[in-house]
């Protein structure tokens, strides 16, 4: 479905300055696969999108959707997908259902097949009740399942979904998510989502594509991530200091046991199955004759995974490293996409207010 090799943009943002924002990225989804780009703020993951679906021109690099190239033949491509930016998208003066009543129109249906493909949705997103209300009157989970609405009108191949539940508390975006996958399941289609929400990639995505400054550093499913890159961490609680010494040097026999710590009668560990790894060390001191008062074992997250690749927290980098810093996606860029998913007809970066009216 998504096909890259070597995909590059940079700004130049003076003579003597050019902004990487994506560094020659290469990345494959396959048609029906769900795969989120996590990354911080200035990562590259919006930049990449918009190039993904024709909003930007890469300055290198290829970039293939649905079997067609984005430069060449960005009406083709724009015909498979559908996009759902950062912010609102439907006009808050009308009505959830004329909104993507005129949408589906803007796509070439006809105002009957638009108006049953509207109420479809509608249904679909748990929106039936609000269709005639002004966009804005719905609250701002509401607006958001109307934004991935707008995207899936011309029942699209692929939907590319950008940080589609930022600003929506835990409850709204549990609930977006329970839509997503329900229209999934009924309508197979491939999604392509970026967040830096951690448990978001670790619970909805397939895959998770980690992206850092411009580049991607892992890619992979979020269980092979955490547990080949970061590991389960393992803790004990012997019974005296002297103890402690010799349930380290017990810890440290373990399958994948490394960076093993001893603090007073406190006893951590990197290992590679702590659910397996505890009793096991437990069953074994107790043959040695340690005691041990207490053991838990914990599962990384992928903060820990980011960590582990980088050196630093996902969490830090979000207030280390502004938009527009060395790697960044800069924080006004030439071309500029909509909110609201981006019809065929039109051209990258300009509005569809017109064509909405003239289709209504």
């Amino acid at each position: 479905m998504i096909r890259t090799s070597g995909l590059t943009k940079d700004y130049v943002v003076s003579r003597t300055q050019t902004t990487h924002a994506v560094r020659g990225l290469d990345l494959s989804v396959d048609d029906g696969e769900m795969v989120a780009l996590l990354g911080p703020n200035g990562a590259g993951k919006t930049t990449t999108m918009r190039m993904l679906t024709t909003l930007l021109r890469p300055t290198a690099g290829t970039a293939t959707v649905a079997g067609h190239d984005v430069v060449e033949h960005p009406a083709r491509v724009r015909r498979h997908l559908g996009y759902v930016g950062q912010g609102n998208g439907a006009g808050h003066v009308q009505r959830a259902v004329d909104e993507l009543i005129s949408q589906g129109e803007i796509y070439g249906l006809d105002r009957r097949a638009a108006r049953r493909r509207a109420e479809e949705l509608l249904t679909g997103l748990g929106l039936a009740e609000f269709a005639r209300r002004k966009v804005s009157e719905l609250s701002g989970g509401q607006r958001r399942r109307l934004d991935v609405a707008l995207g899936l009108v011309h029942a699209p191949r692929l939907l590319v979904l950008d940080e589609p539940t930022t600003g929506l508390d835990p409850h709204n975006r549990a609930n977006l998510w329970e839509h997503v996958h329900r229209l999934r399941a009924e309508h197979p289609m491939t999604i392509l989502l970026s967040t830096h929400y951690l448990d978001e990639a670790d619970s909805e995505a397939q895959r998770v594509v980690v992206v850092d400054r411009g580049r991607i550093i892992a890619d992979d499913t979020a269980d092979a991530l955490k547990r080949e890159l970061a590991g389960d961490t393992v803790a004990f609680r012997a019974g005296s200091t002297s103890e402690a010494g010799r349930l380290a040097e017990m810890v440290a026999r373990l399958a994948g046991a490394r960076d093993v710590v001893v603090q007073g009668i406190a006893v951590r560990a990197t290992v590679a199955d702590g659910p397996a790894a505890v009793p096991e060390l437990v069953r074994a001191a107790a043959v040695a004759g340690v005691a041990v008062l207490a053991a838990e074992a914990t599962r990384p997250t992928l903060d820990d995974v980011f960590l582990s690749l980088t050196g630093r927290s996902l969490r830090e980098s979000e207030d280390a490293l502004p938009d527009g810093g060395s790697g960044a996606e800069p924080q006004s860029e030439p071309e500029r996409a909509p909110a609201r998913p981006i019809p065929a007809q039109s051209t990258p970066g300009q509005s569809t207010s017109k064509n909405r009216k003239e289709a209504a």
